[in-house]
C-alpha cells in the first residue's frame, strides 16, 4: 500500500498535533510562510496566535508552559524573527522552563551565503537551549521535532530550537509518525541510602529548615512537600519561582527567600542545623555572599540536574532525583516532630519585620498610595484561584512578598534572566492555558512599554484578562539603587510617560485611572467583575524603597530593614 505524500510544512503542522499542541504563539514572515499556509488548513484543530512581536510570542510560549505544564510553542521566520525570540529562549533555560521553538531559515542551497535574512540562530542560542538541530530535508521534520518535545520536557525542561530551511518545508516524502517517547529517560528515582541518610538528619535536627524552589512546581510535587513539612515540623520557606509549591497561608510558611525576600527566612539561615533545598540551584539571589551562606548546616540538596548539586553550595546528601520522587521516598523514614521554639524564632523576626517595614507598606496613613497597600487589597479580593504574573523590578518584588498564594501555580515570573517586558505576554500565554482562571498581570510603568503591543492580542483573541499597572514614574529598582549605593545620582531612570489609559482605550480595552486611596477598592472590585479585558493604573508613590534588602555581595545576615 503506497504511503501519502505530504509537504514538510504539512508534517510540521502534523508533528505538532501528535504531540498534543493545541495553543502556539508565532508571527509570519518569507521563510517560514509554507508552514502557514499548512496552518491554514487545521484552523479548527490548533489555535495560533498572532503576536506583535516575536519577543511576545516566546514569553506568552513560557506562560502557557509555567501554566500547563506543557512544552510552550513558537513559530518564527528566519532573521530578525528568530533573533527577536533569544530573549524568551534564555529566559526560558535559566527558568527551566519547557519550549520548543521552530524558526524558517532560508533555503538549503543558500545557507552560507549570508543570504537576505539568514542568521546562524543554531550557533546565536547554542549557550541558551538544551538541543537544536536544523533540517534541510522534508523527510526527517518528524523525527527532529519529536526529539525536540522530548528533550524539552524531560529531566530538567528547557527550551529547544529546530531550524528548518524553506526547501525542506516545501520539499514532499511519504510520512510516517515517529515517537521519541520511548527515549524518553524515567523520571529519576533517589538513591535509597541517600535518602536514609536525609531521614536520619531531619530526624535528629534541632532547628531544620525547608527551602523550596521551581522544581517542585515542575514535578508536581507539592503533595508530598506538605506532607514531609506537617509530618517532621519543617518551616517553609521559598525562592521567588518557588512561590505557590507551598501555600503562602500556611502556618509553617515563613516567607521568601532572597535579596528582598522576608526577614527572618534569610537571617536564620545562617542558625538552622539541618537545611532541606529541594528543586532550587542556590543561585545568587537567595544566597548572596557564598562565603558565609549556611556555613554552619548540614546540607541535604534535591536536584533533577546533575550539574546543580556541589555547584554553589557543597551538599553533604546530595540526592539527584526528580523532586516528587525524593519526597515521596523520604517521607515513610520521617518521624513525627515538632520544633516550636525554632519556628517562634521566625515568628520574632515576621513581627520586627512587620513593625519595622510592613505595616507602614500594608497600611499607610496617608501619603501617596504604595505598591503594597495596592497587592494587599488585590489579594484580598481576587480569590484563591487566581494566577498572577508579575514583571521585573519593584512591584515584582512587592507582589511576591504581600500576595497569598494559596493554589498551585499561581505565581509566574521572570526569575534568573529577570527580563522586563515578561508579564503582559506571559500572561497571555497563562490565560490561554487557563481559560477559567482569572489571570492578573502586575507590571510596572517601565516594563509595561517593553511590549505593551501585545494589548492587540488580548483585543484580537478576545481575552479577559486583568492588567494592573503600579506607575511610579521611575524605573524603579535601578533608582533604589542610585539612591542607596550611588549617592542619589538618578541617572536616566525617571519616565515621562505615556496616558497609558489612552492607550489601552486605542486597543478597545477598558480601562481606569486610581490616584487616590479611597478609590482603590472600588476600583479593583469593578476590574476583577468585569466580564471583559480590563487595564488599571494605579499611580504610586514615586521614590520608594523595597526593604528587606541584602546589599549586594553582602552575608544573608546583613538584611537591611531600612
Amino acid at each position: 500500500m503506497n504511503k501519502k505524500k505530504i509537504t514538510g510544512s504539512e508534517a510540521i503542522v502534523l508533528s505538532l498535533l501528535r504531540e498534543g499542541v493545541e495553543v502556539l504563539f508565532g508571527y509570519p514572515g518569507g521563510a517560514i510562510m509554507p508552514t502557514y499556509d499548512a496552518l491554514h488548513q487545521v484552523e479548527a484543530k490548533l489555535h495560533h496566535v498572532l503576536v506583535r512581536h516575536e519577543q511576545g510570542a516566546v514569553h506568552a510560549a513560557e506562560g502557557y508552559a509555567r501554566i500547563s505544564g506543557k512544552p510552550g510553542v513558537c513559530l518564527a521566520t528566519s532573521g530578525p524573527g528568530a533573533t527577536n525570540l533569544v530573549t524568551g529562549i534564555a529566559d526560558a533555560m535559566l527558568d527551566s522552563v519547557p519550549l520548543v521553538c521552530v524558526t524558517g531559515q532560508v533555503s538549503s542551497a543558500f545557507l552560507g551565503t549570508d543570504a537576505f535574512q539568514e542568521v546562524d540562530i543554531l550557533s546565536i542560542t547554542a549557550p541558551v537551549t538544551k538541543w537544536s538541530c536544523q533540517v534541510t530535508a522534508a523527510e526527517n521534520i518528524p523525527s527532529a521535532l519529536a526529539k525536540a518535545f522530548a528533550v524539552a520536557k524531560s529531566g530538567r525542561p528547557g527550551p529547544v530550537v529546530v531550524d528548518i530551511t524553506k526547501d525542506a518545508q516545501m520539499g514532499t516524502f511519504e510520512f510516517s509518525p515517529v515517537s521519541h517517547d520511548s527515549k524518553v529517560p524515567s523520571r529519576l528515582q533517589a538513591d535509597d541510602d541517600q535518602v536514609r541518610k536525609a531521614a536520619a538528619l531531619l530526624n535528629t535536627a534541632s532547628r531544620p529548615y525547608l527551602l523550596v524552589g521551581h522544581g517542585v512546581l515542575i514535578s508536581g510535587a507539592e503533595k508530598p512537600l506538605l506532607h514531609i513539612a506537617e509530618k517532621a515540623g519543617l518551616p517553609v520557606a521559598s525562592t521567588l519561582l518557588g512561590l505557590s509549591a507551598f501555600p503562602t497561608t500556611h502556618p509553617l510558611y515563613v516567607g521568601m527567600l532572597g535579596m528582598h525576600g522576608n526577614y527572618g527566612p534569610n537571617v536564620l539561615t545562617n542558625e538552622a542545623d539541618v537545611i532541606l533545598a529541594v528543586g532550587m540551584r542556590f543561585d545568587d539571589r537567595v544566597t548572596s555572599c557564598l562565603k558565609h551562606y549556611a556555613k554552619q548546616a548540614t546540607v541535604i540538596h534535591v536536584d533533577v540536574d546533575a550539574a546543580e548539586l556541589n555547584k554553589n553550595v557543597k551538599a553533604a546528601v546530595p540526592l539527584l532525583a526528580d523532586a516528587k520522587l525524593a519526597l515521596e521516598a523520604l517521607l515513610p523514614h520521617l518521624e513525627h516532630r515538632q520544633h516550636p521554639e525554632w519556628l517562634e524564632r521566625f515568628h520574632t523576626c515576621a513581627q520586627r519585620e512587620h513593625q519595622e517595614v510592613t505595616a507602614e507598606e500594608l497600611y499607610p496613613n496617608d501619603g501617596p498610595l504604595k505598591m503594597g497597600e495596592v497587592i494587599r487589597c488585590l489579594s484580598a479580593l481576587d480569590g484563591d484561584d487566581a494566577i498572577i504574573v508579575s514583571d521585573v523590578g519593584q512591584h515584582q518584588m512587592i507582589t511576591a512578598r504581600y500576595h497569598a498564594f494559596r493554589r498551585s501555580r499561581s505565581h509566574v515570573t521572570s526569575g534568573g534572566l529577570g527580563t522586563m517586558g515578561f508579564a503582559l505576554p506571559a500572561a497571555i500565554g497563562a490565560k490561554l492555558a487557563a481559560k477559567k482562571r482569572e489571570v492578573i498581570a502586575v507590571i510596572g510603568d517601565g516594563g509595561f512599554q517593553m511590549n505593551l503591543q501585545e494589548l492587540g492580542v488580548i483585543t484580537q483573541e478576545q481575552l479577559p484578562l486583568k492588567m494592573v499597572i503600579l506607575n511610579n514614574g521611575y524605573l524603579g529598582m535601578v533608582r533604589q539603587w542610585q539612591e542607596l549605593f550611588f549617592e542619589g545620582r538618578y541617572s536616566y531612570t525617571a519616565l515621562q510617560n505615556p496616558d497609558f489609559v489612552k492607550i489601552a482605550e486605542g486597543y478597545g480595552i477598558r480601562s481606569r485611572r486610581v490616584r487616590e486611596r479611597f478609590e482603590l477598592e472600588a476600583a479593583l472590585t469593578e476590574m476583577l467583575e468585569a466580564q471583559e479585558a480590563y487595564l488599571l493604573e494605579v499611580v504610586v508613590e514615586k521614590q520608594h524603597n523595597v526593604f528587606p534588602m541584602i546589599p549586594s555581595g553582602a552575608s544573608v545576615s546583613d538584611v537591611r530593614l531600612t
